[in-house]
């Protein structure tokens, strides 16, 4: 499963102030409610927030972390109820592997919105790398059933991620596949599955998923790599041949490649 969780990046993007003290251990999401960041913005001050975040959002997901904690900075100075800059906050903060940091927005954030499944989700997945897994799991469950909350195959996606974390490889899988029954083109969810179930040797439903995979994206080296793996235990060395040599010619130089190079199949 190690190789499994350190191939996979989990993805965050997709009221009144509470108390001065940060969510401690024991606490829960409060009840359901819609994202803030869905909701009208009322004031200048809350529509100012909202643009700096949503800007933010855009070039976090660009991959440009400077200005994305720009925009939150100034989204959460601006507005500093505003929920979702310090989601947003949390989120680069944690990407730059500033924990104290992070660690402040994101509990700031949960406490203005308990209810927000977008900010549980992505709470939960900071107590995930936090090695507060228990805590975790009810803020992905909370996410994930929340019937305001558009995106739940997100949470039960961070849900399996978090399980394989600490071992659990079946609670992992159940929460694959509800990430994969409720929205079919989640890639992610789909190569963890397969990924699964190489490693439990139900090789023909890995391939069979893998294959779905591969209708929805380009392969990449990861599932180039596990489509090598696959073919071989079952055998067929023309679709084994096949994925090395795609793996070979797109992704030389790559972790997969090597390990094709020097016959590390395991």
């Amino acid at each position: 499963m190690k190789r499994i969780a350190g191939i996979i990046v989990a993805v965050f993007l997709a009221g009144c102030a509470g108390s001065n003290t940060g969510p401690g251990p024991g606490s829960s999401p409060g009840p359901a409610a819609s994202p803030v960041s869905e909701q009208v913005a009322t004031g200048t001050a809350e529509r100012s927030a909202k643009t700096h975040t949503e800007l933010g959002s855009l070039y976090l997901q660009a991959g440009n972390l400077a200005v994305a904690l720009e925009e939150a900075r100034i989204a959460a100075a601006t507005d500093p109820t505003y929920a979702p800059a310090l989601n947003l906050l949390g989120i680069v903060h944690l990407m730059l592997n500033e924990i104290p940091q992070a660690r402040a927005s994101f509990e700031r954030a949960i406490q203005l919105a308990p209810g927000d499944p977008q900010i549980a989700n992505d709470y939960g997945w900071f107590l995930c790398q936090s090695g507060r897994e228990t805590e975790a799991f009810k803020y992905f469950e909370a996410a994930a059933r929340n019937p305001l909350y558009k995106t739940p195959t997100r949470p039960y996606t961070n849900a399996g991620l978090c399980y394989l974390k600490v071992k659990d490889e079946k609670s992992a899988e159940v929460n694959f596949q509800r990430a994969v029954m409720l929205d079919g083109s989640n890639a992610q969810a789909i190569f963890l599955l397969s990924s699964l179930y190489y490693q439990r040797g139900d090789f023909i439903n890995a391939k069979k998923l893998l294959s779905d995979l591969h209708r929805l994206i380009e392969p990449n080296a990861g599932s180039l790599w596990l489509g090598v793996r696959i073919e071989r235990k079952l055998g067929d060395r023309q679709a084994e041949a096949s994925y090395s040599s795609q793996l070979r010619r797109k992704f030389a130089g790559t972790p997969e490649h090597q390990a094709l190079l020097e016959g590390k199949y395991e």
